[in-house]
């Protein structure tokens, strides 16, 4: 199998040489789901209670995992702070950048509440408004001076920022829980989602940025949320127990993104344009999790029941009144760190480590145009 490495050089920083110096990115704004979500849903929804959180903070701490996501590992390289939610107002600082990602959200708006679909209605369309009233009146705000100028960013920041995006998982599984097939999904579905995601690309970039940094979608097919969703037939599994059909779908996806990466870049003529392959990198722990020092893949941490340790109804941090004292019944299991899915929809903060240590080298390079 071609390395992540190879694969990100070969795509992305082919014309790039030694010779040129390491980046320095004062800012990153990110737009995602929750994989990227460090408490946007929770502040527009309610927290993410515990456990969430309890490998690194101590508390919940706005993301649905144990501990800290590739964003936050990607901040800590770049010596930056962890990324603020642009829709919580309770501690935040945006000096650095502001998180526009919501737990749930989709490219392409779907037209139902969250509690209809389970999906946020902060697609990637509304992440760019709010960005985009964020870059207007942060400026605005910021010129009164005095604390004002602690907390929000400088207007040279917007144009020397790391764009990250990290989203379009969830767009392939509503609609493959709305019932489409596979196939109709690829033929119908991907190219309306790829044509939005490019239009944001495009509008930011009318606004000042200039470096973006791009995750393609994981192996939608190994996590337990999906699979357990509809009765599949023992032949839709692959060796490693994921299935094939909606990896497949993932990776059409990804091929599709890929090629807008390059027409954008084609389009954009300052703009450096990273494609990351986190699929790859997802799917080596899927497939070799023993190998890299953990004991559960496809299985998750935290939650109650079945094969997957995975109930829509019983999700992680779930608990029960018996006699009355409060006990877990979603709980977690002992040893996160040797896990790789917290909770049968999102990766554990070990797992998220080792993506990041895959991607990370492209980091130095990523202000580099083609």
């Amino acid at each position: 199998m071609k390395s992540i490495l190879s694969s990100l050089f070969a795509l992305s920083l082919l014309s790039l040489s030694s010779a040129h110096a390491q980046c320095h990115f004062p800012a990153i704004f990110n737009f995602g789901d929750s994989n990227s979500d460090t408490g946007g849903l929770s502040a527009a929804f309610g927290q993410a209670g515990p456990p969430h959180g309890s490998s690194f903070f101590g508390s919940p701490a706005g993301r649905y995992c144990d501990g800290r996501l590739v964003i936050d590992f990607i901040a800590e390289s770049l010596g930056l702070p962890y990324l603020s939610a642009f829709l919580d107002s309770v501690g935040s600082n945006f000096s650095h950048g502001a998180n526009f990602a919501t737990a749930g959200s989709p490219i392409r708006a779907l037209n139902s509440t969250l509690r209809q679909s389970g999906f946020s209605p902060f697609s990637l369309d509304v992440q760019f408004v709010q960005f985009s009233n964020f870059h207007n009146r942060s400026q605005t705000v910021r010129s009164r001076g005095g604390v004002y100028t602690t907390m929000l960013p400088e207007a040279d920041s917007f144009s020397q920022a790391l764009y990250t995006f990290d989203i379009g998982q969830n767009d392939l599984t509503a609609a493959y829980f709305a019932n489409k097939t596979v196939e109709q999904i690829g033929t119908t579905d991907v190219p309306e989602i790829i044509s939005q995601f490019k239009n944001a690309v495009t509008y930011i970039y009318a606004q000042g940025g200039r470096y973006f940094w791009i995750h393609n979608t994981g192996p939608i097919g190994c996590l337990a949320y999906v699979i357990e969703w509809f009765p599949l037939k023992a032949s839709d599994f692959d060796s490693h127990g994921c299935v094939s059909p909606l990896n497949h779908l993932a990776q059409q996806f990804n091929d599709a993104l890929k090629q807008a990466v390059i027409e954008v870049r084609a389009s954009l003529s300052e703009a450096g344009i990273t494609y990351v392959d986190v699929y790859s990198a997802k799917h080596e722990l899927f497939v070799h999790a023993q190998g890299h020092g953990f004991k559960r893949s496809l299985v998750a941490c935290c939650g109650h029941g079945g094969k997957y340790n995975y109930n829509k109804n019983i999700g992680c941090g779930k608990k029960v009144t018996v006699k009355g004292k409060e006990i877990y019944i979603g709980k977690p299991c002992d040893e996160p760190d040797k896990a790789v899915i917290w909770d049968g929809v999102h990766f554990t903060q070990a797992a998220n480590k080792f993506i990041f240590d895959k991607i990370a080298a492209g980091l130095s390079m990523a202000c580099h145009r083609q």
